[in-house]
């Protein structure tokens, strides 16, 4: 590491570890010379005005700055612009873009499935993760789903954006597509909870959460126990990093190094 090193960094509330390890496990196995460092910040404008003026050329944004970084950038890239949510900087010689890689993700897995646009769907969730996955089906042609949002402004308004409908709870509905972006689930206080009824993920063909820790949540693990088709938050932490790594560098790489980079930051627990 000397005066060329290129730094990459993340801004979070409480930074995790996955980031940094898979970021600096990659360059290791590239050969490149970058280094990646996890902040936290209480200063938000501050911290991109040093992003800007110290040349970092990467910057991951994490909960609670993915909407309030949007006016301190110069522009936004698509996947950001299609849902006013930013986790990712690159820094362009000065000029700063904001990208939205879980977008990218949920789009890639959604793909991955092979589901036809005409699959109903029901999404739970208003926040940032559930807007990046309600873009993402609606870019590819998913028409008929609802939004399960229990906040009465935020649910309603992520619905109408997209054409879609709006419940507070799942009540009688049934979807062949199940997908949780809430914490529901998540590693903590809600760690026992479960996403969508039983009865709901009976009927079901596809579970898919994007809580990333633990990486089988309760809805997950009685979905499996139901022999439904499972994809994990910890697919979408794996490759919305990864398209983080080349936005900032341009390179990449292979499976291998990313299945060897993704369980090297899983390690540190």
């Amino acid at each position: 590491m000397g005066r060329d090193t290129k730094l990459c960094m993340s801004l979070a509330a409480r930074p995790g570890n996955f980031g940094s390890r898979f970021h600096n496990r990659l360059y290791e196995l590239l050969g490149l010379d970058y280094v990646y460092k996890a902040f936290a910040t209480a200063d938000l404008a501050g911290a991109i005005g040093g992003v800007r003026a110290l040349g970092v050329r990467g910057c991951a944004v994490s909960m609670p700055f993915k909407e309030a970084v949007v006016p301190l950038l110069d522009g936004l890239d698509p996947s950001a612009a299609a849902i006013g949510s930013v986790n990712t900087i690159v820094n362009d010689h000065g000029r700063l873009t904001g990208y939205n890689t879980d977008h990218l993700a949920v789009r890639l897995l959604l793909e991955r499935t092979g589901l036809p646009p005409g699959t109903r769907f029901l999404l739970r969730g208003s926040g940032g993760m559930a807007r990046a996955a309600a873009a993402a089906l609606r870019g590819l042609g998913f028409t008929d789903g609802t939004i399960v949002a229990r906040n009465e402004a935020t649910g309603p308004a992520l619905a109408a954006a997209h054409g879609y409908g709006w419940q507070a709870e799942p009540g009688g509905l049934e979807a062949a597509l199940l997908i949780n972006a809430t914490p529901l689930g998540m590693a903590g206080p809600e760690a026992q909870s479960l996403a969508f009824p039983e009865e709901r993920i009976r009927a079901c063909d596809t579970a898919f959460d994007v809580v990333a820790m633990p990486p089988e949540t309760p809805f997950l693990a009685r979905a499996r126990a139901h022999g439904k088709r499972l994809i994990s938050g910890a697919d979408v932490i794996v490759l919305q990093a990864l398209e983080q790594f080349v936005l900032y560098t341009g390179v990449r790489p292979d499976d291998a190094q990313v299945a060897a980079a993704a369980a090297f930051a899983r390690a540190a627990g």
